[in-house]
């Protein structure tokens, strides 16, 4: 396997006068589950069918799992598999002969196509529905054969489009089970989504895309150090202790309904240690002690002016 699982260099499409992708770089290692940020119309889903295969760019240079993507398009299709936003399941056929015409596609031949087949449908918990069609699964159901069907021919990585808008919490955290189980086998993960916790649960890294444009990149954690309002929440369980623990920290905001005192900090171990210290040597007491760190849609609102459709809706 080779050491990166997709390169971008310089990346650029264009409708128009409308420029959907501007110079974009890109390094996602091997194995690693990467995700792509970003508002409707951010040009999220133009990048996934560019490295694709779906649809030529105007300008730059890529290679998936090793491969170029204009000198080898062919070699690309083959070491990828792709789930959009829209479940390419046909409603007409059971699960079990969805899997099967995947593997007809891919020829596999018949005995390794069923042998296959089974595998998925073991693995995706869809044994019991293979005989089933579609129409009678759940959002989750329907969601996990459309993964299944995208394995069928084994890829080096997958692109993920947006792939649990519509499922409820259960059936979410399901399919992030699986993009976990797919990295750790060595998969690599490209994903796209508006969901900022799924991003923040799943990826190693994450780049947020404006406008054609990569704004950050870089950790979750890392993207969330970027954007100030840290801070330790201190309760306390009279009004003295909360006047005198206000007296030693100058910088502190006090809230006096709730009893609590908030204290910008970035949460460290080592700064926790200090601040517990001076409370205690002023024989000052806190009830509880809570740090609040920004979250990825501080981050995305803070980088880009707007908030996701998420935190919107």
């Amino acid at each position: 396997m080779t050491d990166s699982g997709i390169t971008v260099s310089g990346l650029r499409k264009s409708y128009g006068d409308s420029v959907v992708l501007d110079s974009i770089d890109l390094d996602v290692p091997a194995g690693a589950i990467f995700s792509l940020l970003g508002p409707n119309g951010a040009g999220k889903t133009t990048m996934v069918h560019i490295l694709a295969t779906l649809l030529p760019a105007d300008g730059g240079t890529a290679t998936v799992a090793g491969h170029d993507l204009l000198r080898d398009p062919a070699k690309v299709r083959g070491a990828i598999g792709v789930t959009g936003q829209f479940s390419a399941v046909d409603n007409l056929l059971t699960g079990e002969e969805n899997l099967l015409l995947m593997a007809d596609l891919l020829h596999l031949g018949r005995r390794a196509g069923r042998r296959r087949a089974a595998e998925l449908l073991e693995r995706f918990e869809l044994t019991d529905a293979a005989r089933r069609t579609p129409a009678t699964y759940s959002g989750g159901m329907k969601r996990r054969l459309d993964l299944a069907m995208t394995l069928v021919g084994d890829p080096r990585v997958i692109f993920l489009d947006e792939p649990t808008t519509g499922l409820d919490p259960r059936s979410r955290r399901t399919v992030w089970d699986i993009v976990r189980e797919l990295a750790a086998g060595g998969v690599t993960i490209f994903l796209t989504t508006q969901y900022l916790d799924e991003a923040d649960e799943l990826a190693r890294r994450v780049a947020v895309l404006d406008r054609g444009r990569i704004v950050a990149e870089g950790t979750p954690a890392e993207l969330k150090r970027r954007v100030p309002g840290a801070h330790v929440r201190l309760a306390f369980t009279t009004p003295e202790a909360l006047a005198a623990a206000a007296a030693l920290l100058p910088g502190a905001t006090a809230d006096e309904e709730d009893l609590a005192l908030r204290v910008p900090g970035d949460g460290t171990v080592a700064a926790l240690r200090i601040l517990l210290d001076r409370l205690e040597s002023a024989g000052v007491a806190p009830d509880t002690l809570t740090v609040h760190t920004p979250d990825l849609d501080d981050v995305f609102f803070a980088l880009t002016g707007h908030l996701t459709e998420e935190r919107v809706a």
